[in-house]
């Protein structure tokens, strides 16, 4: 957590990843970051993975470090209530996050004619307004039908990382920040709108696959785990481990000879085909079937142990398999050593490791993370000091049950 955004505020009205993943992203950076959700809690509010006894793990995830505020709405007096938060005065504010549809209550019009300047970053799923969530924006782009062996053939292959969330999340939280500085040069506002497709075809555009399939006219056939285009794929060690060996760059490709004393054999390829694998990583995918067998019984001769130290000394690439609660239990790299992390307690009532900004800045301390909100925490301070209520007044809103504190928030 640094102090390189003090001082901005911005309002989230959000569930799910990709926008309240924006929010996360700034607040690490030192924005203030205050969320509303309904009374009781938002769609995702109880989304799993959940704690043992209940409360949303994933919640706590997405919204570590920030201001909860609880507001009942549905009803009128209560969007109002959403409405002045976004568009409260202050230099540094009128920042609002939000994936709600882009017509209603939080419409950018209707807000902007408040506050002129707002700044408006709204997350949509495709850029026609119609619905869509990472997993069938991913079917829709191909992916699925790319992932997995051959043998599988037609068969879609989902992928349990929600990757166009979280890519989408990133793209929001720079596009905030551009229209931040462009108001400070010009003092306008503006919405900006984010559909997940379009994150997700872009993607895929800017890695040349539109252009692959446009040009040789058909789409890149499944190959497993082989890393494509170049020499990657896993092999299984004399003491039964799973290794991920890749080989891009000449260095690592050299690397990779060395530490499994390949070079005489890999010489004789080369010299039978008039090739040179150190100079094409292309060459390397084109004759994988060639080379596999070579890495294969070079891997199944040493045990983990033996292989990773000479991939070290040699400029190789290697990466073990493990499942996260392996690393979690084994990889220092997942542990208080690493400072990205650190032991939070949460108000699930768990004490678990907990990662701040993955930035790291040599020339500041990094602060460790906060822990999630409880629903509704900080419904009177930002009642008073976002929109100036008196005591009186934030009472009436309670007793009304307009807003609700985290006692009865949840």
């Amino acid at each position: 957590m640094y102090d390189l955004l003090k001082g901005l505020r911005v309002i989230e009205g959000a569930s799910f990843i990709a926008a309240p993943s924006c929010g996360l992203h700034l607040l690490r950076l030192g924005a203030e970051v205050i969320r509303f959700d309904t009374i009781g809690g938002g769609p995702d509010f109880h989304r799993w993975p959940r704690s043992p006894n209940g409360p949303s793990l994933y919640w706590e995830g997405l919204n570590k470090g920030k201001k909860s505020i609880a507001i009942d709405l549905g009803r009128p007096e209560g969007r109002e209530l959403a409405v002045r938060l976004a568009t409260a005065p202050g230099d540094n504010a009128g920042v609002f996050l939000t994936n709600y549809p882009t017509e209603g209550f939080l419409s950018h019009a209707r807000m902007a004619a408040l506050r002129p300047d707002l700044i408006t970053v709204r997350v949509t799923g495709w850029p026609d307004g119609s619905s869509a969530m990472d997993y069938t924006v991913n079917a829709a782009v191909g992916v699925p039908l790319m992932t997995g062996p051959a043998s599988l053939g037609d068969v879609p292959v989902n992928h349990s990382l929600p990757a166009w969330d979280l890519l989408t999340g990133a793209h929001a939280a720079y596009a905030l920040l551009a229209a931040e500085r462009y108001r400070r040069d010009t003092g306008k506002g503006q919405e900006l709108r984010l559909p997940l497709g379009d994150v997700a075809m872009a993607a895929m555009g800017d890695l040349g696959q539109i252009a692959e399939v446009a040009v040789g006219g058909q789409d890149r056939p499944r190959i497993g785990n082989d890393l494509f285009g170049g020499f990657g794929r896993d092999f299984l060690t004399r003491d039964g481990k799973r290794l991920m060996l890749v080989a891009i760059t000449p260095r690592q490709w050299s690397g990779l000879v060395k530490a499994l004393d390949l070079a005489q054999s890999v010489a004789r390829i080369e010299a039978e085909l008039g090739i040179s694998f150190a100079r094409d990583e292309g060459l390397r995918y084109q004759h994988r079937d060639r080379l596999f067998p070579l890495v294969e019984a070079a891997v199944a001769r040493c045990t983990e142990a033996e292989i990773t130290p000479r991939f070290d000394e040699f400029g190789g690439c290697c990466g073990p398999y493990a499942t996260l609660h392996q690393a979690l239990q084994q990889d220092p790299r997942f542990s208080a050593r690493n400072p990205m992390f650190s032991a939070v307690e949460h108000p699930s009532g768990h004490r678990y490791l907990t990662p701040g900004s993955p930035v790291t800045l040599p020339s500041q301390a990094r602060r460790p993370a906060g822990p999630a909100p409880r629903l509704g925490q900080h419904t009177d301070q930002v009642l008073a000091e976002v929109l100036g209520l008196p005591s009186h007044e934030i009472a009436r809103l309670h007793d009304q049950r307009l807003v609700a504190g985290p006692e009865a928030a949840a």
